[in-house]
């Protein structure tokens, strides 16, 4: 499973990248803050109320709206359809004539008697439960929670847009009990407590919408964590609802990883604070199932299973949150003209996601073996992964055509492989740099050349990129992008590796207890409603030893029944499983009931293994050391 998310085994739940927004006229006769505000101490049904002053407008009709996809994502989101009770109101008081376009945008006429917005914002956590999800839900980290003792202000759920106010600024204010912790990166204006003293309004500045989007919240039951990682303060805000993790258990993890990647990084250094919100999902029905992240400029949301061990949890968190904070480099520090000109309604898609989330998660890998936190063989497993993976997906397919049509079939079923091939990609090129230059440039002094260029207010041309990086770089890349990149033949990975004096071979290979080579050893059948071991099963040492068959039907794993319906859930904590775990799985064989009951053991298969040449030279040894130490 990919690294930046756990891929659902039976519907794959995947999402990410960035964005900003473009200059536009001004509908205001003065250019004001849109006042906005959210009530979390008035919630009626799960839902929050929220109410919008825009100001006086100078126009007769205005649209309002909610993101269709916002930035981060490559999949529709319409938060549109989470919203109630929309209703719009004149300087009388008197309730105004509106009309909805569609799921995510309303036209009010006689705009320049508006006074204010109000509706009810539904949260997308309880549509996950209600079967929901991988129907255009919103994927868990970009999604909005609503109950008592959390809340996952994703803004972007809760606050639109008027179509031509992107670029005014906002005041937030967000109104909460008194005893919520309260954490966000937005500038803090003011704080009221009222005069009760149950509840406490909070007040925010945002530039323009693009912060409104990129600067989720977290309120509730919560507990924080506030470091530095050089000159960049981290804060880690952890809500764990039967209090078995917390950012205190979490913190040490975090802080070795991001200074591990800081010291990778060197003096790429965009952002003073980065934010990390961790919402730990209890297994419930009503609990949210999309595990992953999503990031923003200078924040990640993260959401992850509750009940799993903490070495589990802590080693998820490091693939997961180092692939979030590699985004400071791309897309914060480098971007195209769709990324910083984002359109939440109607928006395009740069044909760099083999950049964005590619070389993003490329770093996520390599820095750890470059900073010692995993040795070369574990490195080498990740990418063999990969390769694996990628060939599971369309390998003859054009990634800058995919990228730039990722919503739409047959493109958008591929997009898991931007975490895979993409991934693939930056490795090639890094070692082609490596190659050409005798070990002293590789993909990360690119992207600092990159980031030097442009910068977090300048974008690129998206036509324009591949031309740039060859003429920074080498001719040896034009040939690589243009057959590999822009052009769709499959990549020979043994060019690459012979050049660092690797090759892949035939060997006794770790597996997961639920994957073979990527691919799940587990099948479902639809009409019975029943899971079963397939005969991949047999390749898995651990299952073997434990006398698994295929076609058995597995009917409970450590004592919760599994169906199709949670399966999804139940699996991803077996792909959690690690060895000196005690199971107990029942199954049932031909009307048999078989029960293993045992201890977890580290499961083994033979297959394709990258490893060392016998006759490897020094110069590609040399050339290896460059690679993966710097």
């Amino acid at each position: 499973m990919n690294k930046r998310i756990f891929a659902a085994i039976f519907a794959v739940i995947l999402m990410a990248s960035c964005s900003s927004t473009k200059n536009s006229t001004n509908d205001l006769a003065i250019n004001l803050p849109i006042e906005t505000a959210i009530d979390l101490s008035s919630i009626q049904d799960d839902k929050a109320p929220v109410t919008i002053n825009p100001g006086r407008f100078t126009v007769e009709t205005v649209t309002y709206r909610l993101p269709k996809v916002v930035q981060g994502t490559y999949s529709v989101s319409n938060f549109g359809k989470y919203v109630d009770d929309f209703k719009a109101y004149n300087y009388k008081g008197e309730e105004m004539q509106i009309s909805k376009l569609d799921d995510n945008s309303w036209s009010i006429p006689e705009a320049k008697e508006l006074d204010k917005i109000t509706y009810l914002v539904n949260d997308t956590y309880d549509v996950e439960s209600e079967g929901g999800i991988g129907k255009d839900v919103p994927f868990s980290p970009s999604g909005t929670n609503i109950e008592p003792e959390n809340y996952v202000l994703n803004l972007h759920g809760f606050i639109g847009y008027f179509d031509s106010l992107k670029n005014n600024q906002y005041k937030l204010s967000v109104t909460a009990p008194a005893d919520f912790v309260r954490t966000s990166a937005l500038q803090t204006v003011d704080s009221k407590t009222s005069e009760d003293g149950k509840n406490i309004t909070t007040s925010y500045a945002a530039p323009r919408y693009f912060d409104i989007t990129d600067n989720p919240m977290m309120y509730g039951n919560l507990d924080v964590e506030e470091f530095q990682v050089g000159d960049i303060k981290i804060v880690l805000s952890v809500y764990s609802p039967n209090k078995m993790h917390s950012a205190k258990s979490l913190k040490e993890t975090i802080l070795k990883m991001m200074q591990a990647q800081k010291t990778y990084m060197g003096d790429i250094n965009s952002t003073p604070r980065y934010d990390i919100y961790v919402y730990l999902s209890e297994g419930k029905e009503e609990s949210p199932k999309g595990f992953g992240a999503l990031e923003h400029h200078t924040s990640t949301v993260v959401v992850m299973p509750e009940d799993i061990p903490a070495e589990a949890l802590e080693e998820s968190m490091i693939d997961v949150v180092s692939h979030e904070f590699f985004h400071i480099v791309t897309p914060l520090s480098v971007h195209s003209e769709d990324v910083h000109y984002f359109d939440y309604n109607n928006p395009t898609f740069s044909k760099h996601l083999w950049m964005y989330e590619g070389v993003t998660e490329y770093f996520a890998t390599l820095f750890q073996v470059d900073q010692g936190l995993v040795d070369e063989a574990a490195f080498y497993n990740k990418i063999m992964s990969k390769i694996q993976q990628a060939s599971q997906l369309d390998d003859a397919m054009s990634f800058t055509i995919m990228s730039e049509n990722v919503l739409k079939a047959p493109y958008k079923d591929q997009y898991l492989n931007v975490y895979q091939k993409g991934a693939l990609i930056g490795m090639c090129v890094d070692i082609l740099m490596r190659e050409e230059s005798k070990g002293n440039r590789g993909i990360l002094s690119l992207m600092k050349e990159l980031s030097n260029k442009y910068g977090k207010n300048k974008p690129f041309e998206d036509d324009r990129l591949i031309e740039e990086i060859v003429a920074m770089t080498y001719p040896s890349l034009d040939e690589f992008f243009n057959t590999h990149v822009i052009g769709d033949l499959p990549i020979n990975y043994n060019d690459f590796f012979e050049k660092v004096g690797l090759e892949i071979g035939e060997g006794k290979v770790e597996a997961n207890f639920i994957l073979l080579n990527g691919v799940p050893i587990v099948s479902g059948d639809g009409q019975k409603g029943t899971i079963f071991f397939t005969d991949a099963a047999l390749q898995n040492s651990f299952w073997k030893e434990q006398g698994v068959q295929a076609n058995d039907v597995i009917k409970s794993i450590d004592g919760t029944a599994l169906t199709l319906q949670n399966a999804n859930q139940v699996l991803q904590e077996v792909f959690m499983w690690k060895p000196g775990k005690d199971i107990k799985v029942v199954l049932d064989r031909n009307g048999e009931e078989i029960v293993i009951k045992t201890t977890t053991t580290q499961p083994y298969t033979t297959g394709k293994s990258l490893m060392e040449k016998a006759n490897a030279t020094d110069a590609q040894k040399a050339l290896r050391k460059a690679w993966l130490k710097g």
